[in-house]
């Protein structure tokens, strides 16, 4: 829509919880809404995930009716270099949390292609191909569009394996990068950049605890540091979301927006 294209970011939706519990209950609703929208127009839903705490918080889609697991599409918004049953694996993650808790057909969830672990440049290509599959005409423009993508925020401010100060937090044209010197081992890791990142129709952090609160502050009080975590804004009309509970929000300025769908 060439009308969007000089409009700016749409603000971030602060939504800050009583507890891990309520958060939980409201990001399942949040995520059901997204994949009805998805489906109503267009058949199917394309969702990216991150690993650390955020598998475990979707555990209010456990057993839940509304979800339309076949009609789900999960990709990651970055993966460390390992086999799929190693434990730094965010798949192996998110399959013991979710995956293999629900009725979702395997061939739906793009894991990495462990014949390339030994050659970085052609393990990220070949993701990158899995996304062009699932988007080039489907979805065409120049980045694919996922109905959704969430993220968790490391301590020092990263997202996905987009860590502070690192050359890919420039990165313009790729769509999967690899790194051989992440900061958190392990070191080798392939990452979705900003531009697929920001080309979301939606992105939402989930950010929980006390050990969140200072971090979330710098984040979203004073993005002008540019920390990787502050440079997810998606491009009009995505809209950015953050789920938080009351511990990781102590020490905001930003005012909270409720929640409602």
């Amino acid at each position: 829509m060439a009308s969007g294209v000089h409009h700016p970011p749409n603000p971030p939706a602060l939504h800050s919880f009583q507890s891990a519990e309520l958060l939980v209950e409201s990001l399942a609703l949040f995520v059901v809404k997204a994949q009805k929208e998805a489906i109503d127009r267009k058949g199917r839903f394309t969702i990216a995930l991150s690993g650390g705490s955020l598998p475990k918080m979707l555990k209010g889609l456990i057993d839940n009716p509304a979800v339309k697991w076949d009609l789900w599409q999960v990709f990651y918004a970055d993966e460390r270099v390992v086999p799929l049953d190693d434990p730094d694996s965010n798949h192996l993650l998110c399959s013991q949390e979710l995956f293999s808790k629900v009725p979702i057909p395997k061939e739906n969830i793009h894991a990495i292609d462990v014949s390339l672990l030994d050659d970085l440049e052609e393990l990220s290509d070949a993701y990158e191909k899995e996304l062009i599959r699932e988007f080039a005409q489907k979805d065409a423009a120049r980045f694919p569009v996922f109905d959704l993508i969430l993220l968790g925020m490391g301590p020092d401010g990263h997202t996905a394996s987009l860590f502070p100060g690192h050359p890919l937090l420039t990165e313009e044209d790729r769509w999967v990068a690899y790194i051989e010197d992440s900061p958190k081992p392990p070191p080798k890791r392939i990452t979705f950049t900003y531009p697929v990142i920001n080309h979301a129709a939606r992105v939402a952090f989930v950010a929980a605890g006390a050990g969140k609160a200072d971090m979330l502050s710098k984040v979203l009080d004073h993005p002008e540091e540019g920390l990787p975590s502050s440079r997810v804004r998606p491009v009009y009309p995505g809209q950015l979301y953050w789920f938080v509970d009351a511990q990781a929000a102590a020490k905001l300025e930003l005012p909270p927006t409720d929640f409602k769908l």
